[in-house]
């Protein structure tokens, strides 16, 4: 339908709340995606891997993306995934958040919260992995044109945004096919990547991109900038109080 239409049937068909179906989803896991995500780049950088390079930091990132793809993004995917799916379906099952919590796991056990994990694998540590390096070596560069500190933040995280979504689009597709209510026709990662093939060609693999781009540019930029912008806020209260 494209994403204009598909706004436009999703407003008509439910209104503008229809449009933040399967928020409560992402909201419950933000905190504890972002504290795995960055606890874990800075714990690699300050005890594995300490001397400051491109590589070392690319390893960082897919390593802050492995730990929160276990941790809390595939459970937290195939949640809203199907939540916004049962929502827009004609007889929705799930009353809320919860409810669906419970009906997955007692339909499928905890696995059933787990679907497309070797997915969500791939696209998080590349997620991480692209952004983390992106950011620095933007960073390092706007340093020298702009002198407020949160500007080259918001600006880099945007840019670091962009590359990792065009990066690794491909493999959100697939692992949205895995976590929706039609997850049961996939025998696997290699099989579902196959039938969009077949289906859809190339171009299939880039379903989505545009408003994936916009959420994604805007999320990065607002989260890098916010976080970088706490550490400094903290560090001089820190350093004023000591």
């Amino acid at each position: 339908m494209g994403a204009i239409n598909v706004i436009k049937d999703t407003y008509r068909t439910n209104g503008m709340f229809g449009l933040y179906r399967g928020y409560s989803a992402l909201l419950m896991f933000s905190v504890p995606k972002n504290y795995v995500r960055f606890g874990t780049y800075s714990y690699m950088q300050a005890n594995w891997l300490t001397e400051k390079s491109r590589a070392n930091n690319l390893m960082c990132g897919l390593s802050a993306g492995f730990a929160e793809a276990i941790l809390v993004v595939t459970p937290q995917e195939t949640l809203k995934t199907r939540l916004i799916h049962d929502k827009l379906s004609p007889k929705p099952q799930f009353r809320n958040v919860f409810h669906g919590i419970y009906t997955l796991t007692a339909e499928n056990g905890i696995g059933g919260l787990y679907k497309g994990l070797t997915a969500t694998i791939l696209k998080q540590s590349t997620n991480q992995g692209v952004r983390f390096l992106v950011f620095e070596d933007t960073k390092k560069v706007l340093k020298n044109y702009i002198p407020y500190n949160i500007v080259v933040d918001f600006t880099s995280g945007a840019f670091a945004g962009f590359c990792s979504t065009m990066f690794n689009n491909p493999v959100d597709v697939v692992k949205t096919k895995m976590q929706s209510l039609e997850a049961g026709k996939f025998n696997g990662f290699q099989d579902c990547c196959a039938r969009i093939y077949q289906r859809h060609g190339f171009y299939g693999f880039y379903m989505g991109v545009g408003p994936r781009l916009v959420r994604v540019v805007l999320d990065v930029a607002l989260t890098f900038a916010i976080f970088h912008q706490l550490k400094r806020t903290v560090a001089e209260f820190v350093a004023n109080r000591i």
